[in-house]
C-alpha cells in the first residue's frame, strides 16, 4: 500500500469507527491502527501518520481531536488523545 492509499485508509477506517459507535462515543488513534495492521509493531508504526491524518480531517471539520474535555491538535504533545464526531452546531 502507498502513502496515499494508507492515508485514504485511515481516513475511511476513522470516520467508519465513529459512525458505528453513538455520537457521544470516541475513537482511539490505536483503533484506527489495528484496523489497517494486526502485527503490534505494524500498527505501532502507523500510528504517527494516523495522528496527522486525524490532524487533516479536524481541520476540514470532519472530526474533533480532544485530550480529556479539551480540544486539541491531534499532534500536539501532552499524552493520548482521542478522535470524536465534530460538535454540534
Amino acid at each position: 500500500m502507498n502513502r496515499d492509499d494508507t492515508i485514504s485508509a485511515i481516513g475511511a477506517i476513522t470516520l467508519e469507527l465513529l459512525a458505528a459507535r453513538e455520537p457521544t462515543a470516541s475513537v482511539c488513534p490505536s483503533e484506527v491502527a489495528r484496523a489497517l495492521a494486526v502485527d503490534p509493531a505494524e500498527w505501532r508504526a502507523l500510528m504517527p501518520e494516523v495522528r496527522r491524518v486525524a490532524a487533516l480531517l479536524a481541520e476540514q471539520g470532519l472530526i474533533r481531536v480532544t485530550r480529556g474535555d479539551a480540544t486539541v491538535h491531534a499532534l500536539s504533545e501532552g499524552g493520548p488523545i482521542r478522535l470524536r464526531r465534530p460538535a454540534a452546531n
